[in-house]
């Protein structure tokens, strides 16, 4: 059989999904705007449907294949779209702030004196000493200038998860796997409160900066509120995470205390009254660590850390900023900020990375080494924290080592030139 310039098809559904991409034919309506009749029979329906520009019908005009693009999308939907994140793109990156340059990091000393995983650091505020929580179930207190062991604390019958130094009073406060929280008088040296409450392991602590209360969270999804003058006094239970709470930051203003869960949200809470005001559900996995500028004119803002991801938020009312310019691929726990604007975030595959804050940019990136004798799995990082002047950092790792960093002073930014690029919206998680 020969056909004429009319292809008819055969009767199916969507005749428009069988046309060959390569093919110059066009489904096209000819009469949009008015139904077609029904007593018109089939075969005729698929030759109005179907026009070859090679063999149009003697009966109609010639279809010009630029007139009839409208036909197919929206006038200017896409390209309207494409245009404005261009120019938003264009905007955010003439816009965004350039990253101040920081001199690298790196490690000065080494030391052992644990018998197990050190999990946990904190500073004096006189920035003599530090002390560190391990898995041997001690609390090591060391000199800041030397590095030596000054005096070593038992009591627990878990391992240390958290620690915190009192500004207020000579006060030591450690939590851990054992569900105790206790208040030790460094005086004394010995423990003169416990806190009774929680129902499981106590995983972070925070101390509020101008009030004497303590801040704890654990296993059991509460934060529980303390006065630290009195014993076992619990002024509230902050009540609505689903999960773990594995980190809180405590501020003098409101929110005054903000914390992160393995239910992957973030609550701002009125600790006045003690209820969340408002609940972040930006990041897809587990929040482990929080942290802030420690001077609050540098920004009013905070930052939060999962698996892979670092976001930054306004505040009072926690409002989305930005992602970090970068992606630490790794579980991250820990993050610390000092005075100069540099943070200092580590990953559980022994990666440590330093940013700088107002911009975002990651400007190196390190990777500890464990120790002779111990396992390569060992060359992970559970926590840090800057000193008072922000000039050295302390890392508490797998290999039962706590580590020193301080900045390289022969570097320059001619041997170590920034390389920033400005980033566009997928970098910043704008869309």
């Amino acid at each position: 059989m020969e056909y004429g310039e009319l292809k008819p098809t055969a009767n199916r559904q969507n005749p428009a999904a069988d046309c060959d991409e390569s093919s110059n034919a066009l489904p096209l309506d000819p009469n949009p705007t008015t139904a077609r009749s029904h007593s018109s029979t089939q075969g005729d329906q698929n030759a109005d449907l179907f026009l070859s520009p090679s063999a149009t019908p003697k009966a109609k005009a010639p279809i010009n294949i630029a007139d009839a693009t409208p036909v197919f999308s929206a006038p200017g939907s896409s390209r309207s779209h494409d245009q404005r994140c261009l120019t938003t793109t264009l905007d955010l990156a003439r816009n965004w702030p350039r990253p101040v340059w920081h001199s690298p990091w790196k490690i000065y000393r080494v030391i052992s004196g644990h018998l197990g995983w050190v999990r946990s650091v904190a500073f004096d505020p006189s920035n003599r000493w530090f002390c560190t929580g391990s898995a041997d179930r001690t609390i090591k207190i060391w000199d800041v200038t030397s590095g030596t062991l000054q005096l070593s604390l038992t009591g627990h019958i878990g391992q240390i998860r958290s620690l915190a130094v009192s500004s207020r009073q000579p006060y030591l406060f450690s939590a851990g796997d054992d569900k105790q929280v206790k208040c030790w008088d460094l005086e004394q040296n010995k423990v003169i409160r416990s806190y009774h409450g929680h129902l499981s392991g106590v995983y972070s602590m925070a101390l509020h900066p101008t009030l004497d209360v303590l801040v704890t969270g654990g296993r059991d999804s509460v934060c529980r509120v303390w006065d630290v003058r009195l014993k076992n006094v619990q002024v509230h239970a902050l009540t609505g995470h689903e999960d773990t709470v594995c980190s809180l930051l405590t501020r003098p203003t409101n929110p005054q205390v903000i914390s992160g869960s393995h239910d992957t949200t973030v609550k701002l809470w009125d600790l006045r009254k003690g209820k969340t005001f408002s609940t972040l559900t930006h990041h897809k996995k587990s929040v482990r660590a929080l942290t802030h500028h420690p001077k609050l004119d540098r920004g009013n803002c905070f930052a939060s850390a999962s698996t892979n991801t670092i976001k930054k938020f306004n505040l009072p009312r926690g409002e989305f900023l930005h992602n970090m310019l970068s992606q630490q691929k790794s579980i991250i726990n820990a993050m610390a900020v000092n005075e100069d604007g540099v943070m200092a975030t580590r990953g559980d595959n022994g990666s440590l990375w330093f940013w700088d804050w107002k911009s975002g940019h990651n400007f190196q990136q390190s990777q500890t080494i464990a120790q002779p004798g111990s396992l390569e799995s060992e060359a992970g990082i559970y926590a840090l924290c800057f000193d008072v002047t922000g000039t050295r950092l302390v890392t508490c790792e797998a290999d039962k080592t706590i580590k020193m960093w301080r900045q390289d002073e022969k570097a320059t930014p001619e041997t170590h030139p920034l390389n920033f690029r400005p980033p566009n919206l997928r970098d910043v998680g704008r869309f």
